[in-house]
């Protein structure tokens, strides 16, 4: 018995999956059973608010009490982690987002985290990266879960630590969830919600993308989209609230981050692709079969390239005959941007409108990037002319990784279609008529 239940923690601890805590818990249950009868488990009421907390965790509201006035205005970041697992994408520009707000309005910053206790050397790597000094001081604070999966999380029935507020605050929140903690527990006025996905398309149709909407919903909160693709496609599918209560803003690459790299002399083209395997938006089996028909059909000729899989979480793959591929995982912000300016080629996917922030890294570091349609993302063209957007279909994306691997080695277009990016690369531009309108209260 012993035997059994070790493998059942091992197995389900390795998932890492929602909910295999009180999975672990049940089974052992079930397993060890009741006053040493196994099959015979306990079964404790609950009460209705126990049922909705257990479900929803991480809306569970944030736990604040009211201080008087400071000298200094403050300005509250409200994520779940700043881990190192955590920085890249949306994470790193709510970070700088904060930071830049905070500078505005000459406040203090404050990254409060909920479910991993904040690393204040990595707010300082990711600031430090973009070249951002911020003009006061930076505090940290944990709000962790109760009764949650993380192993943060407190025990059932204790207390989330308080979270104290001033009267005139500002919150900067980063998803759906932390904007329903944040919504019981501070002035909705004071609500800034940083909106970087269409949400809603994290769920099947069920509970989650209910409560997703509703929150969505909120007339009385002010949203801050990143890229108008994404904020046009909130209006056309039911936010047109956004209008009135959002603005929009386009992401920055700046030059000393994002540029070409030097190459070894006479060494293989570098083929790229975003590889999360456990984020289903980034399609990445789709991705693995366009790369291995790819290599079988020679448009990727295993002699003159090289690839990487790069992201988190990867499994131990191989191409064709048995090629195996170099997995990449756990980057910081700058050995990123160094990678990426060595590649040739990228296959980057994401079943959203968003475009997400791989292919504009690659092309602002000067690579052609592959990438597919959905909605309104029809033609990144506007961005930059070596990303090229295809159909999600086996033939069209096939079509495009050939028209890739042709403009990678044409250096003379190439370099044509670089040097006309319509990237920004100042983060302080791309956010100016947002900080403007935020600090002003227009």
């Amino acid at each position: 018995m012993i035997a059994r239940i070790r493998r059942f923690i091992a197995f389900w601890r390795d998932q890492g999956t929602p909910g295999a805590a009180r999975l672990i818990r049940r089974k052992l249950g079930e397993i060890v059973g009741v006053n040493g009868k196994p099959g015979e488990t306990s079964d404790p009421k609950m009460t209705l608010p126990e049922l909705w907390a257990l479900k929803f965790v991480s809306q569970q509201p944030l736990n604040t009490y009211v201080i008087p006035k400071s000298s200094l205005p403050r300005i509250s970041l409200v994520t779940d982690s700043i881990g190192s697992g955590s920085l890249f994408g949306g994470v790193g520009t709510a970070l700088l987002f904060a930071a830049q707000l905070a500078n505005r309005m000459n406040a203090t910053l404050r990254i409060v985290t909920r479910t991993e206790e904040p690393s204040p050397a990595n707010a300082s790597q990711v600031l430090g990266a973009y070249g951002i000094r911020l003009r006061q001081e930076i505090q940290f604070a944990f709000a962790p879960h109760v009764g949650g999966d993380y192993p943060s999380a407190l025990p059932a029935g204790e207390t989330a630590p308080s979270l104290d507020i001033l009267p005139d605050e500002i919150f900067v929140t980063t998803s759906w969830w932390t904007t329903a903690a944040a919504l019981p527990s501070v002035p909705r006025a004071s609500i800034v919600y940083l909106l970087q996905e269409d949400e809603r398309m994290f769920y099947p149709f069920g509970e989650e993308r209910v409560q997703c909407e509703r929150v969505l919903q909120v007339q009385d909160i002010r949203f801050v989209v990143n890229t108008q693709l994404l904020y046009d496609h909130l209006i056309a599918t039911g936010l047109d609230h956004l209008r009135r209560a959002g603005c929009w803003f386009e992401p920055a690459f700046p030059k000393s981050l994002f540029h070409e790299r030097e190459r070894e002399p006479g060494g293989k083209k570098r083929f790229f692709f975003y590889a999360r395997p456990n984020n289903s938006r980034n399609l990445f089996h789709i991705g693995l079969d366009l790369i291995d028909r790819a290599v079988n059909e020679e448009i990727l000729d295993l002699a003159q390239w090289d690839i990487f899989l790069v992201g988190k979480d990867i499994p131990n793959v191989t191409f064709g005959d048995g090629y195996s591929p170099q997995r990449i995982e756990g980057l910081d912000w700058e050995a990123y941007a160094d990678l990426v300016g060595t590649i040739d080629l990228g296959l980057c996917l994401m079943y959203t409108p968003h475009p997400s922030y791989p292919p504009l890294d690659l092309a602002a570091s000067g690579a052609v990037v592959v990438t597919n349609k959905f909605a309104n993302k029809q033609d990144l063209s506007g961005y930059s002319r070596n990303i090229l957007a295809a159909e999600l279909n086996t033939q069209a994306m096939l079509d495009a990784l050939r028209a890739g691997v042709a403009l990678a080695g044409d250096k003379e277009a190439r370099s044509r279609n670089f040097a006309a990016n319509a990237l920004g690369s100042d983060w302080t531009q791309s956010f100016e008529s947002t900080l403007e309108s935020l600090s002003t209260g227009r």
